[in-house]
């Protein structure tokens, strides 16, 4: 196995694993290296633009917090998790990858946490654009002290995610398409 594969937690090597089937690669340590290679560029992308928006990465995400949150999940996926509103919280969830066993996205106005978030457990809806997700990676949420209107918070939300899905988009066209 490659260095680069090596260095992953192992589920995302399981994860990497699974997508070589999936994206039709040779199964050799070559493809392994190359979609880690975009994983590992992924996650530096969701870090430098979550960091770049003075989010800060926790660990749970209390189901009862008003804010909106962003996750990234250990298969690459993207959950935008808008502020609640009236009980309800604006959900869009963006698969980027190089899977077909799920909705490259899918987006619910009226979802409904079904429990808090954690890193490395599923996020599960109650009512939501997907029942639930792969183990998180990573939480991020907007800084308490920076106290956002739903709506800001919203609009920035949504702007963060569709830089990071273009960014994954990019990635995959790049780094793993390219072969």
């Amino acid at each position: 196995m490659g260095e680069k594969f090596n260095s992953l937690v192992p589920e995302v090597q399981a994860h990497i694993k699974s997508l070589v089937r999936t994206a039709k690669l040779e199964d050799n340590d070559e493809s392994l290296e190359m979609l880690s290679d975009g994983w590992l560029e992924k996650q530096q992308s969701f870090f430098e633009q979550t960091k770049q928006r003075e989010m800060e990465e926790v660990d749970n995400f209390n189901i009862d917090d008003l804010r909106g949150a962003l996750v990234m999940t250990y298969s690459g996926s993207l959950i935008n998790i808008g502020p609640e509103q009236n009980d309800l919280r604006s959900v869009l969830y963006y698969s980027i990858g190089l899977r077909n066993d799920v909705p490259e996205s899918a987006e619910e106005d009226s979802s409904v946490l079904g429990s808090s978030i954690e890193k490395g457990k599923t996020v599960i809806f109650e009512k939501g654009p997907i029942a639930k997700s792969s183990p998180v990676l990573s939480i991020a949420v907007f800084k308490e002290e920076m106290a956002l209107e739903p709506e800001k918070e919203e609009e920035l939300l949504e702007e963060v995610t569709m830089i990071i899905a273009q960014d994954f988009a990019s990635i995959n066209k790049t780094t793993i398409l390219e072969d």
